[in-house]
């Protein structure tokens, strides 16, 4: 891929990942240690066509986006788990695995993170952390995921490109 190109892509879904914390905290759902911010996992989702580099950049930024947003540190560092989720992904997408297998494959690994991340903290019992944070991450990663999948599928339609292909470098169909 250009590398002008690919740097375009990883900086807008940057950007997307700092910004969608920030300006979406009318769209979040707080229940003890968990929290969901709509949409927040949509650019990690897109960095994973892009490439590992992109997954973790974006992951990175994701964080970012929840600290400027003032949220509590547990949460941030749940946002952080998003640099392994989306490293996952990516490396999984490079290997030719379809997204919804990706998608699918990921989820526990990223309750699993996120559960791990807000452990420490006091106040919250294990089987709060277990039903909320948990469960929570699981559905909240289906959703975005389900989000992505029919964005980038509107994306395809209306540029009569395969989208993900663009992402990934190969404008082929």
């Amino acid at each position: 891929m250009n590398k002008t190109k690919n740097l375009t892509y990883i900086a807008v879904l940057a950007a997307l990942a700092i910004l969608i914390p920030i300006t979406f905290g009318f769209a979040s759902i707080t229940l003890g240690p968990f929290t969901a911010t709509l949409g927040a996992h949509v650019p990690i989702f897109l960095s994973m066509f892009v490439s590992p580099f992109a997954a973790i950049a974006v992951g990175i930024c994701n964080a970012i986006g929840f600290f400027i947003a003032g949220k509590p540190i547990w949460v941030v560092l749940r946002a952080f788990m998003h640099v392994f989720v989306g490293l996952a992904g990516a490396l999984m997408i490079k290997k030719g695995v379809s997204y919804g297998k990706t998608v699918a494959f990921t989820s526990p690994i990223h309750a699993t993170l996120e559960s791990l991340a807000v452990m420490p903290f006091p106040g919250f019992n294990f089987k709060g952390i277990l039903i909320t944070v948990f469960i929570g991450t699981l559905i909240h990663h289906f959703v975005d995921g389900t989000i992505t999948y029919v964005l980038v599928e509107a994306i395809s339609k209306a540029t009569r490109k395969d989208f993900r292909k663009v992402l990934a470098g190969s404008t082929d169909r």
